[in-house]
């Protein structure tokens, strides 16, 4: 295709270029065309399960991407259903990749160079780690359907990278993710501090099942909050993520941080709110609470945190008989870092605003947050167990 030659506008009066015209597509997005599989995009989804998924002849499966608002060149995102008895194709890619398992049993095999195969047996709750360049292959063990929800830093590499032969058919050996042992998915039930935090920590590149594990209390993000953070191999220094579950009757306050984080809901069921910092701690009481974008979801549903490109309010909200337990689901390092705590001030975000944090306390939040809550509860014949002292003051 040959280039057009630019032409110089004629006059001072007039201006150079188009005024109207369609965005660039990233090479990410045209890699997603190019599968041929449906891309679901928004804030979040009810429930991953209703989504229509389409044959995916690369993997040899079904699937589906997931192109959620505020992570488009952050996460990528898709669902994939290996039919009864069946087994998807091996794969190889240069990104990091993990797999929740939302339906089904079956096993991964992961090798390198042909060898030191390591095999790994899951079921629904199920969370486990592909590293980049070693070769892996799903099979599905019984008659049933098996349903995944995956999470990677496909885009930024393939966005920066643009060759996907190099991508998916790269032989260099990343040994601190990967060095071909084969007790690489070998659970430790040890729980460790994170080094940068000293909140709880699990070293393992599988989770037999984070939906029904125990979670260590940790109360930052509300009274009687339980997380635990994943770390993976390569990865014990870094942010990787949590598995965190509110009690029923109670829930987060408000915070806001940079694009990137999606809550996977777990078990229970509950809803989220949105909403820019622009407008303000109240936004219901200051005429926007019609702007405030709302997601409902139940185990299988999901919300991207922070939409529109971060800096955005966000709450979180069980509703059900159970806990509401979530994953805050990463897909490796990507385009930023994280810090953990303000680098001017060195204060966690989970810390209220008057403090130096990025929280709303109960007490400063907008009267509408509580009232709809437990509104919300007496639905599900429950009653809100928040002490009448959080909302006295700033805490």
């Amino acid at each position: 295709m040959s280039a057009e030659l630019f032409v110089e506008p004629t006059g001072e009066e007039n201006r150079a270029g188009l005024t109207d015209g369609v965005a660039n597509r990233s090479p990410y997005e045209k890699f997603m065309d190019s599968e041929e599989i449906p891309i679901y995009k928004g804030i979040g989804f009810h429930n991953v399960r209703e989504l229509e998924l389409k044959p995916w002849s690369r993997l040899g499966g079904n699937g589906a991407y997931l192109y959620l608002d505020g992570i488009e060149d952050i996460k990528g995102m898709y669902v994939l259903e290996i039919p009864g008895q069946g087994s998807l194709n091996p794969e190889r890619h240069l990104y990091h990749a993990f797999h929740l398992v939302i339906e089904g049993r079956g096993t991964t095999e992961i090798w390198r160079d042909g060898k030191n195969k390591s095999i790994v047996e899951w079921g629904p709750g199920s969370l486990f780690y592909l590293p980049p360049n070693v070769d892996h292959r799903l099979v599905n063990a019984t008659k049933d359907r098996v349903l995944i929800l995956a999470s990677t830093n496909a885009p930024p590499i393939i966005n920066l990278l643009r060759n996907q032969d190099f991508i998916f058919h790269n032989d260099f050996a990343f040994n601190e993710h990967f060095s071909g042992d084969a007790s690489f998915y070998k659970y430790d039930e040890k729980v460790y501090a994170v080094p940068s935090t000293k909140r709880a920590q699990a070293r393992t590149n599988f989770y037999p099942d984070i939906v029904n594990s125990d979670l260590p209390l940790d109360n930052q993000r509300a009274p009687g909050y339980r997380r635990i953070q994943p770390a993976w191999s390569g990865f014990e220094n870094d942010y990787c993520g949590f598995i965190s579950q509110y009690p029923t009757g109670r829930y987060s306050r408000a915070h806001h941080h940079e694009a990137g984080a999606v809550l996977v809901c777990l078990r229970g069921a509950g809803y989220t709110f949105n909403w820019p910092v622009d407008y303000g701690t109240t936004p219901w009481k200051d005429g926007h609470g019609d702007r405030v974008r709302y997601v409902d979801y139940v185990p299988g549903g999901l919300v991207s945190a922070a939409p529109g490109g971060g800096r955005w309010f966000h709450q979180h909200f069980g509703v059900a008989d159970e806990p509401l337990r979530v994953i805050n689901y990463w897909g490796g390092p990507g385009v930023r870092t994280y810090r953990g705590f303000d680098e001017k001030s060195g204060k966690s975000g989970n810390l209220n605003i008057s403090q130096g944090g990025r929280s709303i306390g109960y007490g400063l939040e907008d009267p509408f947050v509580r009232e709809t809550f437990e509104s919300r509860l007496g639905e599900f014949g429950h009653k809100s167990t928040m002490a009448n002292e959080l909302y006295a003051g700033d805490r």
